[in-house]
């Protein structure tokens, strides 16, 4: 079936190749429509051979232009713009706190008796010390050659986000990690302190650094869908890359945000679960849906779209607002990786997300280069892609535990700790695609598994021993010595006259004699896991010890410390409050 479009499919302009002296090829001009058969005869040595590598693109041209899509490209480039979420608090409070002071995170701490559910911080107006810290920020980046664009207060108190220009993926992260230096630099002018870890607070919404990802020539955005037929059908053959990139990849993009940090963060009602999936909007899925479906499509404004003819419809952009609980979220003309954490480097996430998607591109590329029908080709494949990946793209609740039972049938991975997903690091499927595109070798994929979980366990030790000495020499001696004060007061009371109830004593001194006698029991059951993990030689297992033993007696010596705190008296207790940090003037 040949097709009718005023735009060639390619397109020839003055193509010429030149090797040395040799004109192997010399000034090519022709138009070859959709669908069009087209023959080209010459001698032995003629260039026929060359002229072929040219369209192919496995030769550069000397002059003139190759047209595709009708459009001649030179390059196509991946684009980023990372936004990057941070808390500010008082460097006096740091300084207090060991726990922050090494480890990034509060190892400790009650919840405060007001948290972030009335979300006034959010819309409220910005701290005068944080505004001037954002100015002077702004104005060191663009000293920089960084210009940001918004800046604004978070979900949680003392939590707030700047979002970046648009940049070719190098460029942008290269700028990401300049303005996670210069935040940490510049604060402490202004009594502050910038907390980049994923999780400062437990229960208080952690920093997540959204990755926002598109693809691009020089000329146009290649994820925005188009006003016309023919860019419809470009936007969803890339579309159709990514989904099938996303699908087939989800385990080694997963290994790029496993971090001891982030573990913290992601399905923890705040950010995505570790599942990963697409979120594509409404209006689109139905197109997804109607082209898996072979069926006539009918979005909100009713357009028809019969895909037994030679054009895919015109439909709008999603215009909601995104699943906020979706890991990979198409938003308009770009896809936000909503998993990465606010201390990791992007490079890793990029890397993996441009290979794979690379791969699928270059697939299309041969099946489509070969094709006698160009249209129909692309919509075919387009179908059978949509097909064969549909179960990785999801627009419900990520948050619910329903998702995670549907993802399980859909066969979708599911790895909650960086433990269980870095071995995908070293998966045979992983290692080939890195190895086909240059990028690593088996060698370094694997070096990469056992220093990150090498980098994992220590993480997770620095912590445990941080946790053991605050416990042993600041507070346990602070619960003793406020029992110590309790109990004088109640044999003062006492001597006065036994008729005098010393009840209030009598409570307080048991319940923190339950918490100190908790405290005891696990620091001791901490301190037997914590060596048993680094007595260990294989790096996996120590890691996975680490998770599965070091970590609940963690959370156990918190919840006894965390419950001693709420009754304490304040002029003991050695640390300062969650309140305190978090809602200062």
């Amino acid at each position: 079936m040949q097709t009718n479009h005023q735009t060639p499919a390619l397109s020839l302009r003055g193509v010429s190749k030149h090797f040395g002296g040799v004109r192997a090829v010399n000034n090519v001009t022709t138009d070859i429509a959709y669908g069009e058969r087209r023959l080209f005869i010459g001698t032995n040595g003629a260039g026929k051979t060359t002229l072929f590598n040219l369209i192919a693109g496995d030769l550069p041209v000397s002059t003139g232009s190759i047209q595709l899509f009708g459009k001649d490209v030179k390059r196509v480039t991946t684009t980023v713009g990372p936004e990057q979420e941070y808390f500010l608090v008082k460097k006096e409070d740091y300084e207090a706190r060991q726990d922050l002071i090494l480890t990034g995170r509060t190892l400790f701490g009650a919840p405060s008796a007001k948290g972030q559910e009335l979300e006034e911080h959010y819309f409220g107006v910005i701290r005068p010390e944080v505004s001037a810290f954002m100015k002077e920020l702004d104005e060191e980046l663009w000293k920089l050659g960084v210009p940001a664009k918004t800046k604004h207060n978070e979900v949680a108190p003392c939590q707030h986000e700047l979002a970046p220009i648009y940049d070719t993926t190098n460029v942008a992260i290269d700028h990401n990690l300049l303005t996670m230096e210069m935040m940490k630099k510049i604060a402490p002018k202004y009594g502050l302190v910038c907390l980049q870890h994923e999780k400062p607070f437990e229960g208080v919404n952690g920093s997540g650094k959204h990755n926002n990802w598109s693809m691009s020539t020089t000329h146009e955005n290649l994820l925005d869908p188009g006003d016309t037929p023919m860019e419809n059908l470009q936007f969803l053959v890339f579309l159709a890359a990514v989904i099938k990139a996303v699908d087939e990849y989800a385990d080694l993009l997963r290994t790029s945000v496993a971090t001891p940090g982030n573990d913290h963060r992601l399905g923890a009602n705040e950010a995505p679960p570790a599942i990963i999936s697409i979120f594509v909007g409404e209006e689109l899925e139905a197109v997804i849906d109607a082209i898996a479906s072979d069926s006539p499509y009918a979005g909100p404004v009713k357009m028809k779209m019969d895909l037994g003819v030679d054009v895919l419809p015109k439909f709008s952009k999603d215009t909601t607002d995104r699943n906020r609980t979706s890991p990979f979220a198409f938003t308009g003309n770009k896809f936000e990786f909503r998993m990465p954490g606010s201390a990791e480097n992007l490079s890793d996430a990029n890397t993996i997300l441009n290979t794979a998607v690379a791969k699928e591109l270059k697939g299309y590329a041969d099946e489509l280069e070969g094709a006698e029908d160009f249209t129909s080709a692309a919509i075919a494949l387009i179908k059978r892609t949509i097909r064969d990946h549909r179960r990785v793209i999801f627009n419900g609740n990520g948050y619910t535990a329903e998702w995670e039972e549907e993802a399980a049938r859909r066969g979708l991975p599911n790895k909650k700790n960086t433990p269980a997903a870095l071995p995908a690091l070293i998966d045979p499927k992983n290692i080939q695609l890195m190895e086909d595109f240059g990028v690593l070798t088996k060698i370094e994929m694997e070096s990469r598994y056992e220093v990150e979980m090498e980098h994992y366990s220590k993480i997770i030790n620095i912590e445990a021993l941080t946790m053991l000495e605050m416990a042993r020499k600041q507070l346990l001696p602070a619960i003793n010595a406020y029992m110590s004060e309790v109990a004088n007061t109640a044999a003062s009371k006492l001597a006065v006259s036994e008729a005098i109830s010393v009840r209030s004593e009598t409570k307080t001194l048991t319940r923190l004699s339950t918490d100190a006698d908790a405290m005891s029991d696990a620091i001791d059951a901490l301190q037997a896991a914590v060596d048993t993990a680094e007595a260990m030689t294989d790096e996996s297992a120590k890691a996975v010890s680490f998770h599965d033993d070091v970590l609940p007696k963690m959370d156990a010596l918190r919840a006894a410390a965390d419950d001693a705190e709420t009754i304490c008296g304040e002029d003991y207790w050695p640390l300062p409050s969650y309140s305190k940090m978090l809602y200062y003037v």
